[in-house]
């Protein structure tokens, strides 16, 4: 791949189609050298001869000050522009230099790789989104948020919306007095039942998945 160096642009009195001569640095850029190029490096060029232009690779040679011409594109069809000795020629990056995206590919047939984070350091709080559930007939959706509230409206059934290793913290405000009909779940502490509902504030319930079974834990005091 050919050099690029930074802020590189120099004047050349050089006239014809052959090797240039390098003049001096244009104001406000530096010479090749002092941007970094040293003897024999290849370097990408373009050259400004007034409404002509080239573009190409060249070998920079430190001493004389000297850079060959080997043309990619030019508005000579192609070929190197006959210079009329008041052209100005600089270093610089072109399309095929720089890595473009493919419009036309898409996620599915690329490899994405899962990050794993180790034993990371969190500091501050952790905000977990808060999500209010409506109507009667309802999946658990942990994608919605892991903390979950919804106040009963009537005669509710609730579906297993987890993947495995999902959880959430089911907040259930029934103050109608409703019935609940919940998934198969496991209820690991009340006796292994379903929890009573309070008709009165929250009735507060942490739901899990792990494999194919859903569990559920009645949280604080109720029945």
């Amino acid at each position: 791949m050919a050099k690029l160096v930074n802020r590189a642009k120099m004047t050349t009195a050089t006239t014809g189609t052959g090797t240039i001569t390098l003049g001096s640095a244009v104001d406000g850029y530096q010479t090749f050298a002092s941007a970094g190029a040293v003897d024999a490096d290849v370097v990408r060029y373009v050259i400004e001869d007034g409404s002509d232009w080239e573009i190409g690779t060249g070998n920079y040679t430190a001493s004389g000050t000297t850079l060959s011409r080997t043309v990619s594109e030019s508005s000579n069809a192609g070929s190197a522009i006959s210079l009329s000795g008041d052209a100005v020629v600089f270093i610089t990056a072109i399309d095929v230099d720089i890595v473009q995206p493919d419009a036309t590919q898409t996620l599915t047939n690329k490899t994405l790789t899962t990050p794993v984070i180790s034993t990371p350091t969190l500091t501050g709080t952790i905000v977990e989104d808060v999500y209010t559930i409506t109507g009667t007939s309802v999946a658990l959706e942990p994608d919605n948020g892991s903390v979950q509230t919804h106040t009963l409206t009537g005669a509710t059934t609730y579906t297993d919306g987890f993947t495995a290793g999902e959880a959430i913290t089911l907040m259930v405000d029934d103050g109608t007095a409703s019935t609940i009909t919940w998934p198969t779940t496991t209820w690991v502490n009340n006796g292994g039942s379903a929890p009573t509902l309070a008709t009165t504030g929250y009735t507060v319930i942490a739901i899990w998945k792990v494999g194919t079974t859903l569990y559920g834990a009645l949280v604080g005091d109720g029945s």
